[in-house]
């Protein structure tokens, strides 16, 4: 926990019980969870914690790069406790994200951009397919 204490002390932030409780849950998993997965997990701990109050935890937890926002086409965000880049898959049937270990795009940024304009400063990986529990 001297990761999050440290980074909102350097960043000025207040670091509330909500924002550790929730940044604690995405460490202690591997899955992928939307805000709602996480809300739902934290209420027996946390019953007077609200949605919104989850919602506004993940946008501070993102903005300060402890926790990684994943957009995989489902019209909401799924959040990763693990910042390190690295690409994702989900399964196209149940909808499950994991992370796909031991290759990195660290290159990639750079390979890119010969052929753009932009100054590209990072990226983000998605991979789809049918995992062995659906096939």
């Amino acid at each position: 926990m001297n990761s999050i204490s440290a980074t909102f002390k350097e960043k000025k932030l207040k670091l509330t019980p909500q924002r550790i409780a929730v940044y604690k849950y995405l460490q202690s998993t591997k899955e992928h969870p939307s805000a709602e997965v996480i809300y739902k997990a934290l209420q027996e701990d946390y019953p007077t914690m609200s949605l919104a109050t989850v919602y506004k935890a993940l946008k501070t937890l993102v903005e300060v790069n402890l926790v990684q926002e994943l957009n995989v086409g489902e019209g909401n965000f799924r959040y990763d406790g693990n910042v390190e880049p690295h690409p994702h898959i989900q399964c196209l049937s149940c909808g499950k994200v994991d992370d796909i270990c031991n290759i990195t795009f660290k290159n990639l940024n750079q390979e890119v951009a010969p052929y753009t304009e932009y100054e590209v400063v990072s990226n983000q990986v998605y991979f789809y397919g049918i995992c062995k529990d659906c096939k």
